[in-house]
Order: C-alpha cells, then sequence, then structure tokens
C-alpha cells in the first residue's frame, strides 16, 4: 500500500462487522444522499479517518466511472479490510437501498399519480439540497484552512466554471485536473 491508499497511524482499525454495519446505517440514514451521514460517521463519529483522509478518499472515488459513495465505499472499505472489507462495506452501502427502492417502486406503480405525494418529494428534495450543500463546506474547510494555495483555487475554479459559467463538468474536468496534478506534483 502507499502512504495515500494506507490507514494513517492514528485511524482506528474497524472490523468487517463494524464495516457492514457503519454502511447499513449511512445508507439508511442516507436515502437520497449518503455522503454527508458517510462524512459525518467516519470523521466525526468513529475517528476512522481524518478530514483530509476522507477528502482524498472522496476525490479518488469522484475520479472512478459510477456512483461517488459506492465508489467511496468500496475505496474505504479495501482500505481497512482489503477485498473482504470492500465487498462488506459496499453490500452495507448497497443491500438496504435496494430492498427500500423495490418496495417504493411497486408503491409508486400503484399510488404515484396521488397529488400529496408530489408534495411530500418536493420537500424531501429541498432537505437533500440543504443536506449536499453542507457536506460540500464541511468538505471545503481543510482546503481553506490551511494556507492559501493553489487547491483552493483549483475549487473555486471549478465552482465558477460549473456553476456561475454553466460549462460542462467533462470540459471544466478535462482543464483542470491536469492543472490541479501538475500544481500537486510541483509542491511535493
Amino acid at each position: 500500500m502507499s502512504a495515500s491508499t494506507a490507514p494513517s497511524s492514528t485511524a482506528i482499525r474497524p472490523k468487517l462487522s463494524e464495516l457492514f454495519r457503519a454502511f447499513v446505517i449511512i445508507s439508511l440514514s442516507g436515502f437520497g444522499g449518503a455522503l454527508p451521514w458517510a462524512r459525518r460517521m467516519i470523521v466525526e463519529q468513529r475517528n476512522w479517518m481524518t478530514a483530509e483522509e476522507f477528502n482524498e478518499a472522496f476525490a479518488l472515488s469522484q475520479f472512478l466511472p459510477g456512483p461517488n459513495v459506492v465508489n467511496f465505499s468500496v475505496v474505504f472499505g479495501s482500505r481497512f479490510g482489503g477485498a473482504p472489507g470492500a465487498a462488506v462495506a459496499l453490500a452495507g452501502l448497497m443491500g438496504p437501498p435496494l430492498i427500500i427502492v423495490t418496495i417504493l417502486a411497486f408503491l409508486y406503480s400503484r399510488y404515484g399519480d396521488v397529488e400529496a405525494l408530489g408534495r411530500i418529494l418536493t420537500g424531501i428534495t429541498a432537505a437533500a439540497t440543504g443536506l449536499l450543500i453542507a457536506v460540500v463546506a464541511k468538505m471545503a474547510t481543510p482546503l481553506f484552512r490551511k494556507r492559501w494555495d493553489w487547491a483552493p483555487l483549483i475549487a473555486i475554479a471549478a465552482f465558477v466554471g460549473v456553476a456561475i459559467m454553466q460549462w460542462p463538468l467533462p470540459l471544466v474536468f478535462a482543464v483542470l485536473a491536469p492543472i490541479s496534478v501538475a500544481c500537486a506534483w510541483m509542491t511535493r
């Protein structure tokens, strides 16, 4: 394992059963958006990673194809338990929502045209958006607490490009990723 993928010396090493249980809790708590709950449990409650380690693992997860939190569960699980850890973290994250979504799909097919359901889903969307904004702020804090170097500038450029200028995400990624990698390489 390289230094970036090895658990930190201060990290608490969870057992496979703890990994599974934690990701079941994350998946059930974070229905519609598990990232805020994953960060809270892993960084703040269980101290399995520091905020910086979480950000690095999540950055890798965003770079990989597929859903970010699913990728994160595999990266995190393998970091602490190898292939079995990746498997139990993934099963814990995906199992309960799969069962719940199957039941909800059945119910929605029967009752989806009820007007009250539309209003409920609108409220849930607003709450999920607030959670996402909160976790982005928490994840950005370590970047901005350090001295102002290139990392916050890349984050700001990405935000401006995608959110304000409304440029396509693949274009912004294609331009900023090599710049970010070069800056990181030059500062090491």
